[in-house]
């Protein structure tokens, strides 16, 4: 038996160091790694804090076709979930910041969601489980 685990997903960015300012500075991620492969491709990680598991690439548009997408990767759908054991604090943290908040918080049989947008656009919910233990 194998044992897999979903490490990165990739978001397609204009530019890599406004998208780290966003995540590290609005929603107060981790920068995980900044590695230079070349000189137009970096390796950008970033995860929120307290994170164990998944993080964020930060992928540099290369092409049109990538460059059509940035800020709308999922068609208009909300495209990440960032749960928390702290609703309150971490959206009036979002509000703070200056993030565009969407759709305001509601209580929903699974938990109580807010949707905001990065930088680029892209929908995040943000959710505090009604489960303990989280999603």
């Amino acid at each position: 038996m194998t044992n897999q685990r979903l490490a990165h997903i990739a978001i397609v960015v204009k530019d890599y160091d406004e998208a780290i300012e966003f995540y590290t500075q609005k929603l107060n991620f981790k920068l995980l790694e900044d590695t230079t492969l070349s000189d137009t491709k970096r390796w950008v990680l970033v995860a929120p804090k307290g994170s164990g598991s998944c993080s964020i690439l930060l992928a540099k548009a290369a092409t049109e076709i990538q460059e059509s997408r940035i800020g709308n990767q999922t068609g208009g759908r909300v495209f990440l979930f960032l749960y928390t054991d702290n609703f309150e604090h971490d959206f009036q943290q979002l509000v703070k910041n200056g993030v565009e908040i969407i759709r305001q918080p509601s209580k929903e049989e699974y938990g109580i969601v807010a949707v905001f947008a990065d930088l680029y656009g892209n929908l995040w919910d943000l959710i505090e489980s009604a489960n303990i233990g989280g999603a």
